[in-house]
């Protein structure tokens, strides 16, 4: 018997992941150095709108992400 399969695309590339897997499980099954960088907090995931997901996020079949830079936010100092 095989494992449900859900359809995740990422960065506009279709891959396919077992059913239950993370946001972060389809994009390391594409683009390993990405899913790295998510870890490390150097890139973020968005959804299609461009709102921020959580990495360990179970998606929905269909679902569309975007690994783009982590911004910092600038804090400014007072004196």
């Amino acid at each position: 018997m095989t494992t449900p399969e859900i359809r995740i695309f990422v960065n506009e590339r279709g891959v396919s992941v077992p059913a239950g897997s993370t946001a972060l499980d389809a994009v390391r099954a594409l683009f390993p150095d990405d899913a790295a960088g998510i870890e490390a907090g150097r890139l973020r995931l968005t959804d299609s709108r461009g709102l921020p997901i959580e990495a360990d996020t179970q998606p929905p079949n269909g679902s569309i992400f975007r690994v783009v830079a982590q911004r910092e936010r600038l804090h400014e100092e007072t004196t």
